[in-house]
């Protein structure tokens, strides 16, 4: 089997890892293919470029891109620019694949009233670039039906350690309770392998580990790892916790089991030093 990356980022090469581990020949689509592990046939590769013919045999292909910036025009030029040229691409060179993952957000649902949400709610971005990233879902749906987008929450992992670093450096600030949801590079990865691998599947999954937990909780957490001192006060102020809490029963129920079910078993894999932050 042939799987094919458009975005081999730090992601993108995670998971072409556990994909070559598993047998299959992986291509890498990058800018700077000279950084990807030998185990990734790289290409050099602007997706919002003229793109380059798709091997006859690519049965999977992962959508994993990375805007210039974080803003609508970045977004709307790499992903649904991105997207849709690759699309083009596959009709130009009769490629069909069996599979295409989209690596999508939470982001597009803009709920911020604490409540739980899955697979079921209906997508509404608060945000120009959550509205995006829906656009491109839906254009992947509209052209190819074999797509199954992967709406990831907060990654963290390898050299992903800005929450690591405000608390070790007392940057921490008070806030209001506000719900967070996260999930390990390595789990995201491996969740991109696992819906490749399913023989039917759901339009959509949740990709998030199995606590949601309000930043402050984390923040103590990291803060008792550290053996440093938090600043934070024992108790927030009474107002109700914003945000949303991201199930992933739906992944979990497909057969998915997550190395590091919760941020506890991760940020300490993460303080120990353990994974490899990919260039």
């Amino acid at each position: 089997m042939t799987v094919l990356i458009a975005g081999c980022g730090d992601l993108g090469t995670q998971a072409g890892l556990y994909f070559a581990e598993a047998g299959h020949r992986v291509i890498g689509w990058r800018r700077s293919p000279k950084k990807l592990p030998p185990a990734i046939e790289g290409a050099a590769v602007d997706i919002t470029g003229t793109l380059p013919t798709v091997p006859g045999d690519t049965d999977v292909v992962v959508i994993a891109l990375t805007a210039d910036g974080r803003n609508e025009a970045a977004y709307r030029t790499t992903y649904l620019g991105g997207t849709a040229s690759l699309l083009d691409a596959l009709e130009r060179d009769g490629v069909a694949p069996r599979r295409i993952i989209f690596v999508s957000s939470t982001a597009v649902y803009g709920n911020d009233d604490g409540g739980w949400i899955d697979e079921t709610e209906v997508p509404a971005p608060s945000t120009p670039t959550g509205g995006v990233l829906r656009e491109t879902e839906e254009l992947l749906a509209a052209r190819a039906p074999q797509s199954v987008a992967l709406r990831l929450s907060g990654i963290y992992g390898p050299g992903r350690t800005r929450l690591i670093d405000q608390v070790k450096g007392g940057t921490v600030r008070t806030t209001s309770p506000h719900w967070t949801n996260r999930i390990h590079r390595d789990d995201a990865a491996a969740a991109i392998v696992h819906l490749a691998g399913l023989q039917e599947a759901a339009a959509a999954y949740l990709g998030t580990d199995s606590e949601p937990a309000l930043l402050t909780d984390v923040q103590r957490f990291l803060a008792g790892e550290l053996g440093v001192p938090l600043g934070l006060p024992n108790d927030d102020d009474g107002a109700p916790a914003t945000g949303k809490r991201c199930s992933n029963t739906l992944l979990t129920s497909s057969g998915f089991t997550f190395a590091y079910p919760t941020f506890r078993e991760g940020y300490r894999a993460v303080l120990r030093g353990e994974g490899t932050r990919h260039p």
